[in-house]
């Protein structure tokens, strides 16, 4: 069984939020029931997998507890069962898949923390934790990643990181933190998209060069 710890409350919830998502991109892409398990799943617990492989974490914390599997069953099934209800909220796909991304962003750079890895590594391995689970699920449903496109995306993830480091750093109580850090990435994320805020992207000309 899992220790719920506040940590691991937020742990569950973004693996909650993330299964969600999941299923409903899996479901807007017509998938059939198998695929909508797998999608979900990978969506859940892809970044985390990341993450724990790249530490030397093994097995993977998904496999030590088994709560995880009855915890993304029970959440796909409930999206199917309720998906025509999810889908009356504005924009449901995006705002799990935000929730998720918020969450998980703080897991990772406290595990990184916790490892004694150096600041920076721990940020990035923050974004990595909340990005690479979205990754895996766009691959999977054959669209280009949001990380790679032009919306902001990693960099919400990357400015939370960063603030849970400072504020870690200052003392700040560890409640609070994880309070501030998740909402400085979920609160990125709805302005940049609201306003259109994106990173400039670059491209070669399709012309061709005369000799």
């Amino acid at each position: 069984m899992i220790e719920l710890s506040l940590f691991n409350v937020l742990d569950l919830l973004g693996t909650t939020a993330f299964a969600i998502s999941g299923a409903l991109a899996a479901m807007n892409r017509r998938l059939d029931l198998f695929g909508i398990f797998i999608i979900a799943f990978v969506t859940a617990i892809g970044g985390g997998t990341v993450r724990d492989t790249l530490i030397g974490n093994t097995p993977v914390t998904w496999m030590e507890n088994i709560i995880y599997i009855y915890l993304i069953g029970v959440v796909t099934i409930f999206s199917i069962i309720f998906r025509r209800k999810l889908n009356y909220l504005k924009k449901s796909l995006f705002l799990f898949d935000t929730i998720g991304l918020g969450i998980f962003t703080i897991t990772g750079v406290e595990i990184g923390i916790q490892n004694d890895l150096n600041p920076i590594i721990s940020i990035t391995l923050g974004a990595m934790t909340g990005t690479f689970g979205g990754v895996i699920r766009d691959i999977l449903c054959n669209e280009i990643p949001v990380i790679f496109r032009k919306e902001i995306y990693a960099t919400a993830c990357l400015i939370g990181g960063l603030a849970f480091i400072i504020l870690h750093e200052v003392g700040v109580p560890q409640d609070l933190i994880y309070l501030v850090t998740s909402l400085t990435v979920i609160i990125i994320r709805l302005i940049v998209v609201k306003y259109h805020i994106s990173l400039p992207s670059f491209y070669l000309s399709s012309e061709k060069t005369p000799l």
